[in-house]
């Protein structure tokens, strides 16, 4: 089966160049994005256009988002890191 262009755009953000970011990002689409709703989607989809550095800050919880939506997005994105 072949993956949708969507699927193919976002496997290709989700690589950073950052190792750390490319795993959490990565494991995340194969892991939990599928469980996101609509809403979640387009919040992770704006999370993507992140500079690096601030991505890193946000995933490592040095920093926080003030927007909701992206907090609740790097939220599952940690939470699918550990589990």
């Amino acid at each position: 089966m072949t993956e949708s262009p969507i699927s193919n755009r976002l496997h290709w953000q989700c690589r950073r160049g950052m190792r750390e970011l490319d795993l959490l990002l990565q494991g995340f689409l194969e892991c939990g994005y599928a469980d996101l709703d609509e809403s979640a989607r387009a919040a992770f989809a704006t999370l993507l256009d992140y500079p690096d550095a601030l991505l890193f800050d946000y995933l490592l919880g040095k920093s926080h988002p003030s927007d909701r939506a992206i907090a609740d997005v790097i939220n599952r994105i940690r939470s699918a890191a550990v589990s």
